[in-house]
């Protein structure tokens, strides 16, 4: 994606504060796959038996979770939108070890209210 990806407005509210919608676009998403690693799975269970927060985990959900949201964005773009409303996230186990992280939301156009 270029750095200069016009899409800068993204919220799970149904409206942006400041702004019109002057045109939806429809449901836009992105989603990725991702599995655990055996090595990852290996590291995380010995992070289980100190407690705490098991850092391999929350950095592969916070990687899976940027990649479709970042994929999203690209979906959104592509619709002509500058905008995403009501985005959520969304994740499902697709096998063992294996999880979709879904992000969606609806692509507007949005201009400065007046």
């Amino acid at each position: 994606m270029p750095a200069n990806f016009p899409l800068h407005m993204v919220s799970t509210a149904d409206a942006l504060p400041g702004y019109r919608i002057v045109r939806s676009m429809g449901i836009v998403r992105g989603i990725t796959v991702r599995s655990r690693s055996v090595v990852g799975n290996l590291g995380a269970a010995l992070q289980t038996l100190v407690g705490g927060n098991i850092s391999i985990y929350t950095e592969l959900c916070e990687n899976a979770r940027e990649e479709a949201f970042e994929l999203m964005l690209h979906h959104a773009a592509e619709r002509g939108a500058n905008a995403v409303i009501a985005m959520r996230y969304d994740a499902n186990d697709v096998a063992e070890g294996v999880t979709e992280v879904l992000a969606y939301g609806t692509a507007v156009m949005v201009e400065p209210a007046a």
